[in-house]
């Protein structure tokens, strides 16, 4: 019976960490890359929600430790069968979405991305390009973020967080 309540440990944390994928793949990746004050309230909550789920009534540290341990296992190898197999990460992380091309919004896009005309202004601005006709390429990458090229591919700069990172490429 010790074995198998470590072994329903290892069953439900698996369980909860699979839940918990497809719950922010559903969610859309829009949000990942802006966690607001309510965002972090909301994955500390589920964290807590979900504690139980997985140890159930063993608040050993051992319990907690093979929960712990069962969640870096797994994360491991689904990292390592994302990198094998296409599909797979196309699956679990999506495609990068492009919403702008040669200064042409790409409304179609910006439906399946979830996102109003307002919110790809407000990420063009936020990249120093005052028009979205300014803008060579603007893609909804995997990870939530926004990648704004412009100036026929000269100048690009990657949302992140919050803060802003440009980098200037020059050809050699």
């Amino acid at each position: 019976m010790f074995a198998n309540e470590y072994i329903n440990i290892i069953i439900s944390s698996s369980a909860v960490y699979f839940f918990i994928i497809i719950a922010i793949r559903i969610s859309g990746r829009k949000e990942l890359a802006q966690l607001s004050v309510i965002d972090l309230v909301f994955i500390l909550l589920i964290s807590n929600a979900v504690q139980n789920a997985m140890v159930g009534q063993n608040t050993s540290l051992t319990g907690g430790l093979v929960a712990a341990g069962t969640l870096f296992v797994i994360n491991s190898i689904l990292k390592q069968l994302m990198y094998r197999f296409s599909k797979l990460n196309n699956l679990i992380q999506g495609q990068e979405i492009m919403l702008i091309y040669n200064g042409v919004l790409n409304e179609k896009n910006l439906k399946r991305a979830s996102m109003s005309i307002s919110e790809i202004q407000e990420a063009v601005r936020e990249h120093g390009v005052s028009d979205i006709k300014d803008v060579d390429l603007a893609v909804l990458e995997v990870d939530g973020n926004i990648s704004i090229l412009s100036d026929n591919y000269k100048d690009k700069s990657v949302k992140r967080r919050r803060k802003y990172k440009h980098v200037e490429h020059t050809s050699a």
